[in-house]
């Protein structure tokens, strides 16, 4: 097997082989690589120790089945190496995801590159959910992604603060990309579905488990800059996800609760033995997490500057004929109306009015001879 369609068919496949953070499948793809890794399983070989349970996952395993009814949904692999790879998950070393689905309008990498998790207790106080709900707005209309993990209490607290103020969030599953858990968040994941990313390592059909759960919160924490736990119990997926972040030198960030709450005692105990630093709101948060943005932004590693990743943002919300009209701007020659018009496919009439509130927008301008775009998107 070779070529980038042959390393995602493999990864499809191993994806159903191995469970997520298969530290054991993650080293051998590091030593033979995807497309060898399947070759040596359709030959009945495989040096691991579980190699027995690896074959006979094989053996159900249909890469072609999966693709096919991802793209139904609209959803698409991601893979390491694929322009839409978030690097920040190469931090897991061999436990990383074998691969990613993804399913929404905005790009995982991009939005990813600013992004805060925000978790903490599925039986959440309604001072902790309208904690989680104030800090995720502030967050998300500072330009920052919320990530959580779509559950009940503090994770939908969450999203639905970003999406309060149109901002952009990211849920991350324990299940099939095409299974939606829990049921009782069906209205909100798919309104996080509308304005963001559904993202899983699971394939289609796959349900959740405990094991799962955990393994989700190693991604959260790795695709994120810092998490920030709400509130927790001394005992909690919020304080495994902050343990991983804690690991991969993220930073932890932790909400303080009132004293008698044993839903607050995970959160008192990171701040207690200093594994989290106290905030109150996303003032803290912003002002905690904007040094790691501007020294991203200096090492140019993601080859995206801050302006640029707010001008991505902003088009992602764009809706169709805006999209269109700014797709068809020339970045350096200016282009006339009809010009543009013919290029995006909008009609005439409606195509001044486009380029106007493109222009309020600040992502056109109009100069001699025409429109041009003023910054670049993706």
């Amino acid at each position: 097997m070779t070529g980038a369609a042959d390393e995602v068919a493999a990864r499809v496949v191993l994806a159903r082989v191995a469970e997520p953070g298969d530290g054991e499948m993650g080293r051998w793809l590091e030593r033979v690589g995807a497309p060898r890794a399947v070759e040596a399983l359709a030959g009945g070989r495989c040096p691991l120790r579980r190699a027995e349970a690896y074959l006979a996952r094989f053996a159900r395993a249909d890469a072609d089945a999966d693709l096919t009814r991802a793209a139904a949904l609209g959803a698409r692999a991601v893979v390491p190496g694929d322009p839409g790879w978030p690097t920040q998950l190469d931090d897991l070393g061999p436990t990383r995801p074998i691969l990613l689905w993804t399913r929404g309008p905005v790009d995982l990498r991009l939005s990813a590159l600013c992004s805060v998790a925000i978790v903490g207790s599925r039986a959440a106080t309604r001072y902790g959910e309208d904690v989680a709900v104030d800090l995720a707005a502030g967050v998300a209309s500072a330009g920052w992604t919320v990530v959580s993990g779509g559950a009940y209490g503090i994770d939908a607290a969450a999203h639905r603060g970003a999406l309060a103020v149109d901002g952009i969030t990211i849920a991350v599953l324990a299940n099939g990309i095409d299974t939606v858990y829990p049921r009782g968040n069906d209205s909100l994941l798919s309104r996080v579905l509308d304005a963001g990313l559904l993202v899983t390592e699971l394939g289609p059909g796959e349900h959740p488990t405990r094991s799962r759960f955990l393994e989700r919160n190693r991604v959260i924490a790795a695709l994120s800059r810092a998490t920030v736990v709400v509130e927790s119990a001394r005992r909690s997926g919020a304080l495994n996800t902050a343990a991983r972040a804690g690991d991969l030198g993220r930073l932890v960030l932790a909400v303080p609760g009132p004293v008698t709450s044993a839903t607050s005692a995970g959160s008192h105990a990171l701040l207690r033995d200093q594994r989290a630093a106290l905030v109150t709101g996303a003032p803290d948060v912003l002002e905690l997490v904007a040094p790691l943005d501007a020294a991203a932004d200096r090492r140019g590693s993601e080859h995206e500057s801050a302006e640029r990743l707010e001008t991505v943002r902003e088009l992602d919300r764009l809706g169709p004929d805006l999209k269109a009209v700014h797709a068809s701007l020339g970045s350096r020659r200016p282009r006339d109306a009809e010009d543009i018009a013919i290029r995006a496919g909008v009609p005439a009439a409606a195509v001044l009015g486009l380029l106007g509130e493109l222009g309020l927008r600040g992502l056109a301008v109009r100069v001699e001879g025409g429109w041009r775009v003023v910054r670049q998107g993706a």
